[in-house]
């Protein structure tokens, strides 16, 4: 009997230790998996800003040009940047199927790990963190120090040492900016969106100007030289997919939204379609001010605009493109550095 009570002493504490060991793991390991988590703090509006802002950046300022020179005509032209902005509705409903059903920040490299395990995903993550993403920040960092320095020279080449210097001072700064605050950031973030938003408003008011007191002769023969060629077709298109690059921006901070299951749907179904129309109707607004050879003898779209109606007050659209990049810059970066999350 003696035996037996002393048995069953030693098996309670060992029962006791072992329920003590397992709640120190549990708790260890709830507070590793807590450490690791980022914060939750995007909403629905900060997912509409996340979106837009990288949306809007350069492309609709210059690359309306590309888009004409290969469509031909000016309704063929149209007709490419509406179809351009339905791909990236399809394209990123997509993205809200799997960023619903993975809601992991990290966006591709998430989706490729659960769907075809680590190899692929390690593969395209160093791809995207070596060469895709930093050359595509460092395009848009060149293009804002090019059009913040441009009003200050006029018409004489920009120095492209101090683009360059202006370029890196820029990065660091927004580098800096992510690092220290997700608030500043999506401060930033939402503040520039609404100025794109408001400068291309400005250009598509001027444009309804001019139509509403009948300037129209631009617009007259809309289907001349159209071009079928397949080939320049898939040139329009990838001009025009160019200005829309960006939409799936949001997948790669999914974890850090309060309610992805929610808001992530939402904001790509609000974001994609009104920067469709925008575009759609910002393209309208150059058709009506400009000719399209004056179009296509132009580095800048904006910037023909610009000095064709603001006169004097021209130097308006480079600050707006240059405010536009500053934006998309933020939101690249932002986006870019949840690869590792």
């Amino acid at each position: 009997m003696a035996n037996q009570e002393k048995d069953k002493k030693i098996e309670m504490e060992a029962r006791k230790r072992a329920e003590s060991t397992s709640s120190t793991n549990t708790a260890g390991q709830k507070a590793n998996d807590k450490s690791v988590q980022l914060k939750k703090e995007l909403g629905l509006i900060d997912g509409i800003g996340v979106i837009v802002g990288v949306i809007i950046g350069s492309g609709i300022f210059v690359s309306p040009k590309g888009v004409l020179l290969h469509s031909g005509s000016i309704l063929m032209c149209l007709v490419v940047w509406l179809l351009s902005g339905v791909l990236s509705t399809f394209g990123a409903c997509c993205y809200a199927e799997l960023g619903t059903a993975i809601p992991k920040s990290g966006g591709e490299f998430a989706y490729l790990n659960a769907s075809f395990g680590p190899l692929l995903a390690f593969l395209y993550l160093w791809a995207a963190l070596l060469i895709i993403m930093p050359t595509g920040n460092a395009i848009i960092a060149l293009t804002f120090a090019e059009y913040i320095l441009q009003p200050y020279y006029g018409k004489c080449p920009t120095p492209q040492l101090a683009v360059k210097l202006l370029a890196v001072a820029v990065i660091l700064f927004l580098t800096f900016v992510n690092c220290y605050s997700m608030k500043w950031v999506t401060r930033i973030q939402d503040s520039f969106a609404f100025a794109k938003i408001v400068a291309l408003l400005i250009i598509i008011g001027a444009g309804m100007y001019h139509l509403i007191f009948g300037n129209t002769e631009n617009l007259q023969n809309v289907t001349e030289d159209t071009s079928w060629n397949f080939s320049n077709i898939a040139l329009a298109f990838y001009s025009g997919m160019f200005s829309f690059s960006g939409w799936n921006a949001l997948n790669f901070v999914t974890e850090e939204m309060k309610n992805p299951v929610r808001d992530l749907p939402r904001a790509i179904i609000i974001s994609i379609p009104l920067v469709s129309l925008i575009y759609l109707m910002t393209n309208v607004a150059y058709f009506s001010v400009l000719t399209k050879d004056e179009i296509l003898s132009s580095s800048a779209t904006a910037g023909s605009f610009g000095d064709k109606v603001l006169g004097v007050m021209s130097w308006i659209m480079p600050l707006c493109v240059a405010l536009s990049t500053f934006g998309g810059l933020n939101g690249g970066i932002f986006s870019s550095s949840r690869f590792i999350f």
